[in-house]
């Protein structure tokens, strides 16, 4: 595999040429709109969101904050056919740290995010809106680093707790928050395209929601394809006070068995699709994927920040992945999500400009400019590029770290 070696702005630059494409055997898994796993990144970066959104207009920076490591901790419900109720609400445990004032002027933090925990249940899951126990642990205790040698307070102890925002050390500089990675890939093949739409045709609003108001959103599938052949193991759960009975849960999972294979017919044309629907379910002893909410959130699962889809929405198995939890960390400096975002870009223009396979890896070190990774790794299928090319499309993505802030403050970009 030939390989070019160079520095560019100050980071360690590997490109790597006609490396084999990846083959057909794929694994994927994707959770939707109502899984915990997926409940607990959505709303972790919409506290994420809301936050810099109000600081960004009060002070005009976004002040220094993480809610990535959210929890949610399932209640307990009641379900029969054609009815239901919540026993016991839903634990959010808001844990992380936010700055609490800027310049002597106080920042409503608890009052921001209840508020955004509570509108985004009454839309995501309305039927726990009512029944949530929110839990505040959220400190502003600096980061390791500030040795006190005199009367003097150090520098990093005003990162949570500014005078006013040029005590923000990003106003100066952007350095990376840790020693981490971010990795991306392209193309998608067309078995990973249609597992995320399809679990967005059953999670999300679509026709076949918006007419079968029964289906649930905590939906969750596991993949396997040779790229003749799809085995699908497929959970869509239905709301128990929209079905009367067990004959009717029986004819509902019908219906969706059969709009997975009219998709299927669409997007996977000739090839063989097997599909198993709600696998536990055990009909004539009544256990089944009934639900009062839609979610299992609703009777003890629990939802945490990472556990879910990477920040393409899928999770493969077979492709370079990190561990990084990217939603709820602060959009200005945290390396764990704007080097994913920044490697899935590099590595779909790369795609683009060589009509090949491209992944990207950037690797920072903690305390070094963001913009400058320590080690960027490119590899690519593609057996003759043009090298300058392929660098200025690396210097062209190193450069838009403030532009993915503004995209992500405003709610430009979705992940997972």
């Amino acid at each position: 595999m030939p390989r070019t070696s160079t520095t560019i702005n100050h980071s360690h630059l590997v490109i790597d040429t006609g490396m084999a494409k990846p083959d057909a055997t794929t694994i994927v898994e994707r959770k939707g709109l109502g899984h915990p796993d997926t409940l607990a990144d959505h709303l972790a970066e919409r506290l994420s969101r809301a936050y810099s959104r109000y600081t960004v207009e009060r002070f005009g920076a976004v002040l220094h904050h993480n809610f990535d490591k959210l929890a949610l901790l399932g209640g307990a419900s009641e379900v029969r056919y054609g009815a239901g109720r919540m026993t016991a609400p839903v634990r959010v445990l808001v844990n992380g740290r936010a700055a609490p004032m800027c310049g002597g002027e106080r920042i409503p933090v608890e009052e921001i995010v209840e508020a955004e925990v509570r509108a985004f249940f009454a839309r995501r899951l309305p039927e726990v809106s009512d029944h949530l126990d929110i839990s505040f642990n959220i400190t502003s205790n600096s980061s390791p680093g500030a040795v006190l040698t005199g009367d003097e307070v150090p520098d990093r102890t005003r990162w949570f707790n500014p005078r006013s925002i040029e005590d923000l050390r990003e106003r100066r500089v952007r350095l990376s928050n840790d020693t981490s990675l971010g990795t991306g890939w392209a193309p998608e093949n067309v078995f990973e395209s249609f597992v995320r739409d399809l679990v967005d045709h059953f999670s999300g609003e679509s026709d076949f929601t918006l007419s079968h108001a029964w289906c649930g959103s905590d939906v969750k599938l596991m993949g396997y394809w040779d790229g003749e052949q799809a085995d699908i193991v497929l959970c869509v759960p239905q709301k128990s006070r929209l079905v009367a009975s067990r004959a009717e849960y029986v004819r509902n999972t019908e219906s969706v068995l059969a709009e997975c294979h009219r998709l299927a017919g669409l997007r996977l044309p000739g090839a063989e699709t097997r599909f198993r629907l709600n696998a536990r379910d055990v009909p004539e002893k009544d256990e089944l994927y009934l639900t009062y909410t839609g979610s299992s959130i609703e009777s003890g699962d629990e939802g945490v920040v990472g556990r879910g889809n990477r920040v393409n929405g899928l999770i493969t198995p077979l492709r370079p992945m990190n561990l990084e939890g990217a939603n709820g960390k602060n959009p200005v400096y945290h390396v764990g999500k704007l080097y994913n975002i920044a490697a899935r870009r590099l590595a779909e223009r790369l795609h683009e400009a060589t009509d090949g396979h491209a992944e990207v890896h950037l690797v920072s070190t903690t305390g070094q400019r963001l913009d400058q990774p320590w080690r960027v790794l490119v590899r690519l299928s593609s057996p003759d590029v043009e090298v300058d090319k392929v660098q200025a499309l690396v210097a062209e993505a190193l450069d838009e770290f403030p532009a993915l802030t503004d995209e992500l403050v405003s709610d430009g970009i979705v992940l997972s």
